[in-house]
């Protein structure tokens, strides 16, 4: 694309103020790079993909006050994780976490297990034990 053509859509996921690099070609046909605010295909598919994060966070929000799941299955997506980084995170295996998904399971967690979920999701241990769901 050309320098002259680098889109300047505004977008609501995009910080106000903020711009995106993107290379683009010169006049001279030289690879240079432009500041851009955003790009109007790209901020439909921000808009959506936020709008299905924020779907599923409400849907564990639920499953965990019915009992279903665990609060850290809630917190996982509340702060955009998956099990692949929760266990980065934490240092436990993938299927161990699944397993603390289980209300039952997580109500036997020792507070030093709680705590490695509580500084991956930036929360006291007492926030992840008494989850509100505010």
């Amino acid at each position: 694309m050309k320098k002259s053509e680098v889109p300047q859509d505004s977008g609501r996921i995009v910080q106000k103020g903020s711009r995106e690099m993107y290379y683009a070609v010169d006049e001279n046909g030289e690879y240079t790079t432009a500041l851009s605010t955003g790009w109007e295909a790209k901020n439909i598919v921000q808009d959506h993909t936020m709008e299905v994060l924020q779907a599923e966070i409400d849907q564990a929000k639920v499953a965990v006050k019915e009992g279903k799941r665990s609060p850290i299955y809630y917190y996982m997506l509340l702060t955009r994780m998956d099990v692949v980084v929760l266990a980065g995170y934490t240092g436990f295996w993938q299927w161990r976490i699944k397993r603390h998904f289980k209300p039952e399971v997580f109500s036997r967690l020792s507070d030093s297990r709680l705590q490695k979920y509580a500084d991956a999701f930036d929360i006291t241990i007492a926030e992840l034990k008494n989850f509100k769901g505010d």
